[in-house]
This record gives structure tokens, sequence and C-alpha cells, in this order.
């Protein structure tokens, strides 16, 4: 709609994850080169974990592209499994094996031989499970006891687990502490500072083919106090905002445009709205909180 009025030849705020529009930021880039290394160096298990719309997804969408033609790669996502057998089925469904009429331990074995296969022709083999927050501890455990499969010194499987902060909590648990102690490379994505928030649009909008500056200097904060700066909010806010903008004709977003768009978003489901409700509530009880010790210093 929008794409022609503002020269784009696409849109730049689009949610599905497109690794052409990383923003490398300094954190985005530790991550990466982390994962690299576990993968180079035969780390049994890395884990790379962030809030909800973070960029972990397009982080390894971005791995993916990098990786050579001797690494194998199959991917489980977004799977709630109540046993391990259950779990062999859809890693074996990843790597595009058949599982069907196999029992447990033909499940296992099928496995181990396609890992053996593998290196025997020269392939590293990774499996790497999104959502891996909805495992339990003894799908965690099992995964744990499948990457001890070994080949003299060389470990036949590389694990990366990604997930939200409960993935965090799940791997605290006692019962874990030894699979724990496999993980080589660890790794918690934080959400964007109102910097990398400016740099972030305004990379976004150059790849897109559009002018960089299209949003005004002042909208910056407004759209990283409202989304937490987490990349998928800011999409979703500023997505609109050019909506808005084409809709009212506007040449730049300014900070009263976005304002707009934050006012009517408070009024549905959007996070955005409850994000920016929080702002508000802290900022309320920051002025009373300064208020308050006015009227304390009055009194001494």
């Amino acid at each position: 709609m929008y794409e022609s009025y503002y020269n784009l030849h696409e849109k730049p705020f689009a949610l599905a994850p497109d690794p052409a529009f990383l923003f490398a930021t300094q954190k985005h880039h530790r991550a990466l080169t982390l994962l690299q290394y576990g993968l180079m160096n035969q780390v049994g298990f890395s884990v790379v974990t962030g809030a909800i719309g973070s960029g972990k997804t397009l982080l390894l969408r971005k791995l993916l592209q990098e990786l050579d033609d001797d690494v194998t790669v199959g991917m489980v996502s977004h799977v709630q499994c109540d046993t391990f057998e259950e779990m062999l089925r859809w890693i074996l469904l990843a790597f595009e094996l058949d599982y069907r009429g196999m029992d447990k331990v033909e499940l296992s074995e099928a496995f181990v031989q396609f890992l053996i296969k593998e290196y025997e022709e020269g392939r590293r083999v990774v499996l790497i499970i999104d959502e891996a927050q909805h495992l339990g501890p003894e799908a965690l455990e099992q995964l744990r006891m499948l990457s001890n499969v070994n080949v003299d010194k060389h470990q036949l499987l590389q694990l990366i687990l990604v997930g939200q902060p409960d993935l965090l909590e799940l791997l605290r648990k006692p019962e874990l502490e030894q699979f724990v102690q496999r993980i080589g490379v660890d790794f918690y994505l934080e959400p964007l500072d109102q910097e990398e928030v400016r740099g972030y649009i305004q990379h976004r909008l150059q790849v897109a083919g559009g002018d960089p500056e299209l949003f005004e200097e002042e909208s910056y904060e407004l759209i990283w106090r409202n989304t937490g700066g987490i990349p998928r909010l800011i999409n979703l806010l500023c997505d609109m905002a050019l909506v808005y903008g084409y809709a009212e004709q506007k040449e730049t977003i300014g900070k009263h445009l976005v304002e707009e768009v934050i006012r009517d978003k408070q009024l549905g489901l959007s996070p955005i709205g409850k994000i920016a409700k929080a702002t508000l509530t802290e900022d309320d009880n920051s002025v009373q909180k300064e208020s308050s010790d006015k009227k304390m210093w009055k009194y001494i």
C-alpha cells in the first residue's frame, strides 16, 4: 500500500524473519559469532535464549545461510513431546529419515546409523531445536544421552537449543546439572537499547530501498519506550506508522503520528499497548516518588 509512496521496493518492517534485514548489533554479532564458534569447535550443546520477538529465529536463519556444504542440518520447532520416542520421530523427520512403524530402540538405532554414515562421508550433523522451552527435563536428559555418540574424539551430533526465558528456568533445575555441564555456548539475546532502535529502523528502511531518515528524530525514543526494544514489536509499530503516514499523506513519520498509532494500539490486543501502559504507569510512579521526596525534604 505505502511502498510506492515512500519509494520502497518492499515492506521494511515485515514480520517474517529475513536474513537480508538482519541489523547486526554488538549483541547479535556476538551471539552469531558464538554459535559459529560452537559449530567449528564441535561443542556439544549451544543455547540461545531471549524474549519473544527478540530476533532469535532471524539469527538462526543467518547462521544457516553461512554454513558450509559439509554440515547436515535438521530443525525441530514448536514441538511438545511427552516421550522421548515421540521426540525421536520428530528428529528423524527433521533429517528426512523414515520413522514409521518403529519402536524407541529402532528409532534410536536408525538415528545413530545416520550419524555414523554422515561422519564416514565427511559431514557434520547439527540438530536445531527452536522453542526448546516446551521440552521437559526428561526429554532434555535423553538428548544429552543421544549426544554421547562419538567416534574416536569426534562428536557426531551437535545440538543448538533456542528458546524463550522459560528455557533458562528449565535448565536451572537441579536434575539437569549434568546437561548444563555439556553446554559450551550460552547467550541471552537482550532487547535493543534506544540508540540501537534508531539504527535498526534506519537500517531496515535502507535495505528496503527507502530513505533512512524517513522517521523523524524525536520518534525514536517513543518507539523504543513503547516496544521495550523488541524487534518484532518495533516492526509492528513502524509498519502501522507507515500506513498512518500514507493515509495522511505525510512525507515523514513524526512523533505525533507514532503517538496516534500507540493510542490506537492501547485500545486493542497489541502487546505494544501493554508496554505503553506499563511505561506510563512507571512514569506516573516516578513522578509520584519525586513528589513524595520533595514533601519529605519539606518536612525535614
